[in-house]
């Protein structure tokens, strides 16, 4: 019998499902898993003869999941049990109805109820027609305890919506701000209430107008239409915590809270704060974490290795929020005519004590120091307000110290002098080279760098060993530049595997390092690269190759997203890390259903759709074949070495053969989890391979709506390569027309008057 299976045959391919009525009855049902949600139910209703309309019903699964369109194939074969239940419209109706009403215990029932249904895009519809956003606001503003932790529970997971909840008022965001402000806030109350403003920081013109580029980078902020929920950012919320007191110290108090999600949260939202904070308010951010000390809660969080395993994605966040925002302080400008920046030039002058010393100035000041000229807005145009802070910074960690050298250099010769200030000037530029202060968003470390935390700290050793090698190699005006590579060599050594080394160790390398053992090294080195690389102008050519080939590395990486991969389902290990409700199958220890997992994202880069199946098939191009999806803007953190392979389960790495059954869980290296404040994990995932796990690991981090930071090594370096052939690239179009490359490059003087113009190459031609 070659012919088409007959249609009763065909029938009996259709699963068979449990649903149970409103009256706790249980029906055996074949639904067609072809049909639309609506007809099922509307089937569903006939067959039962229920009076009501199929409007009125909605079916959910055991776990209360609504059964929509796009998961009830998924439903059907699994052979999922279903309910029949009250439809969104009327649960939205009912839960409405009783926030009006305040009455407890119903009132903390209903918003605890509303904490999940608010998820569902039916549900937020029907709720937000029905002014519940209004009764749900008067709530936060009067319960306390369990019902506010409810209550702001469920206004951070409306808020996940791009609609709905832009008639927050500023007397809203003032309230969360206090709830905040107070140190006996409940934990329960504080997260969802951290996460609540968090969400606010973000929800700027900018976030809506490019998402997946770091805040700086984008053009000025477009025009949205009314009822937009782009309306808010980082003015308003700062605005807010400016006006209620000790709300930023008692959020820095809370990095250092037991509870890990506590930290987790608090460390978020500093991290959108540095990311979103906008051009005219930056500085007062900077200067409020320094008086707080934010650095060094970090690095205490990264010292603590139980905690920072659970925070390691939001601390390597803050340290490319934290580049980010050292290169925004090295791009500005010194304003001579600012009072802050004058208090610290007048500072800087009376600690070099000339003033006592019967120095005969000659009209000079800034060149007794160092400097070239007396141009103060000239001679830190390189490094900005950073240059000024650290040599401020190196001023005031030893006056004395300061004193006496000025006063030993202006006793020598002119030739023979140390230039200070321009040696200041030099190691934050070398600094900042080695810890790719490059451009704001292009940061590829994937190791903790908390001596980049004490930027100035290491500036202070640093310039103190400049002065230190000039003296004792008896260096003249044109050995500048020589001295300059020895402080570059010396960096790279003293700070090398800066993560493991001790505050000590740097110190002494920095202070106790003989001069011709660093000449030797540093002679070592020169053998393998060409000194022509140290050159500033090089240097500022490799900054700029970096972005290029960040940026391109980047959009490859998203390509591999967008093209697919298989992955095993992984069993979760890190007991701290939540397991999400749709995520029920990867509990430890339980195989999962379907061990393969195809991911593509889609071209708007808004959702990770998948499917799960027992063996890898063919998948076609487009998104047909993948029913379930991840919204993109719920992965908060992409957690690595999070899950093992299940047992039976052919292993990809032959480092790590598969599990048996019964024995202790070993995280696979190449495993990954994508974590959600609102549901733990979304997805746990083991890739086939070294290369497959850096793609998407890199890539998932990039497309973050707050700007994540490389994960891999691999990544990392890919990037550097790129950078270093492109150089020599570029070098070779010099080197092969034996151009010189100076070492430094001086503008000639501006023009008298504006009676000029440039002239239009084009208009020339060249002598015959």
């Amino acid at each position: 019998m070659n012919g088409k299976p007959s249609k009763p045959r065909r029938a009996t391919l259709i699963p068979t499902n449990t649903v149970t009525t409103k009256d706790g009855k249980n029906v055996r049902a074949r639904i067609d898993p072809t049909l639309p949600v609506t007809d099922v139910i509307q089937q569903l209703c006939h067959s039962l003869k229920l009076r009501d309309p199929p409007l009125f019903f909605a079916l959910r699964d055991n776990n209360d999941e609504l059964v929509t369109d796009e998961n009830l194939r998924k439903k059907i074969r699994d052979k999922v049990p279903l309910k029949l239940v009250n439809a969104p419209v009327i649960e939205a109706a009912e839960i409405v109805r009783k926030l009006v009403a305040k009455q407890e215990p119903a009132l903390k029932l209903s918003l605890h109820a509303l904490q999940k249904l608010i998820h569902e895009e039916q549900f937020a519809h029907e709720f937000l027609s029905r002014d519940g956003l209004v009764e749900l606001v008067e709530i936060i503003n009067g319960s306390q305890r369990n019902a506010l932790a409810y209550a702001l529970t469920a206004m951070q997971h409306l808020m996940e919506l791009d609609y709905g909840w832009s008639t927050l008022e500023v007397s809203f965001v003032r309230k969360v701000t206090k709830i905040l402000s107070l140190p006996t806030t409940p934990i329960n109350v504080c997260r969802p209430a951290t996460a609540v403003l968090k969400r606010l920081v973000e929800a700027d013109p900018n976030s809506a107008a490019a998402p997946s580029l770091p805040s700086s980078s984008r053009n000025a902020p477009p025009s949205h239409p009314p009822g937009s929920i782009w309306r808010y950012g980082f003015d308003v919320v700062w605005d807010q915590m400016q006006n209620v007191n000790g709300m930023l110290d008692v959020v820095v108090q809370r990095l250092s809270s037991p509870e890990s999600g506590m930290a987790a949260s608090s460390m978020m939202l500093i991290n959108s704060l540095l990311a979103h904070a906008t051009q005219n308010r930056w500085e007062e951010l900077n200067l409020e974490l320094d008086r707080l000390n934010v650095r060094r809660a970090v690095v205490r969080l990264m010292s603590a290795q139980s905690a920072a395993d659970d925070l390691t994605s939001s601390i390597l966040d803050f340290q490319t929020n934290l580049v980010r925002l050292m290169h925004r302080r090295k791009m500005t400008y010194v304003d001579a005519e600012l009072p802050a920046v004058q208090a610290n030039l007048q500072a800087i002058w009376t600690a070099s004590k000339l003033d006592q010393a019967g120095v005969d100035f000659g009209g000079a000041h800034w060149t007794l120091l160092g400097f070239e000229s007396e141009n103060v807005r000239d001679e830190l145009a390189r490094v900005g307000l950073l240059g000024l802070d650290c040599l401020k910074s190196f001023v005031d960690h030893d006056t004395e110290f300061f004193a006496k050298v000025v006063l030993e250099q202006i006793s020598r010769p002119v030739e023979r002098r140390c230039p200070i200030a321009r040696a200041s000037d030099e190691v934050v530029e070398l600094l900042s080279e080695h810890w790719a202060v490059f451009a704001p968003g292009y940061s590829t470390s994937t190791a903790y760098q908390p001596y980049f935390f004490s930027f100035n700290k290491i500036h202070t050793l640093a310039t103190k060993f400049f002065i230190r090698m000039w003296n004792e190699s008896a260096a003249t005006y044109d050995d500048f530049a020589r001295v300059s590579a020895l402080v570059h060599s010396q960096i790279r050594f003293a700070l090398r595997d800066e993560s493991n080394r001790q505050w000590h160790e740097v110190e002494h390398d920095f202070l106790e390092s003989e001069y011709r053992d660093v000449r030797e090294r540093q002679t070592k080195e020169l053998e393998l690269e060409d000194e022509l690389l140290n050159k500033p102008p090089i240097r500022n050519l490799r900054a700029e190759l970096y972005k290029e080939s960040y940026e391109f590395v980047r959009q490859q990486r998203i390509r591999c997203l967008m093209e697919g991969a298989w992955f095993i389902n992984a069993l979760p290990v890190n007991s701290n890390i939540p397991v999400a409700s749709s995520s029920r199958e990867s509990l430890p220890y339980r195989k999962p259903l379907r061990p393969w997992r195809f991911f593509r994202l889609d071209k708007g880069m808004k959702y990770l759709h998948y499917v799960d199946s027992a063996v890898k098939i063919p998948i076609k191009p487009g998104l047909d074949d993948l029913p379930e999806k991840i919204d993109v803007s719920s992965i908060n953190e992409i957690s690595t070495n999070t899950g093992a392979l299940p047992p039976n389960v052919t292993s990809v790495n032959n480092d790590l053969p598969s599990p048996i059954t019964g024995a202790p869980l070993i995280p696979s290296p190449l495993s990954f989890s994508l974590l959600s404040i609102r549901e733990g994990s979304l997805a746990d995932q083991v890739a086939e391979n070294a290369s497959r796990f850096s793609d998407w690991t890199d890539a998932l981090n990039m497309i973050r709506p707050d700007g994540g930071h490389v994960n891999t090594k691999e990544t990392a370096d890919f990037v550097q390569a790129l950078t270093e052939i492109g150089l020599k690239i570029k070098l070779l179009d010099l080197s092969g027309e034996k151009v010189d490359i100076p070492t430094a490059l001086h503008a000639g003087p501006p023009p008298e008057d504006i009676d000029f113009y440039f002239a239009d190459p084009s208009m020339y031609t060249p002598a015959a």
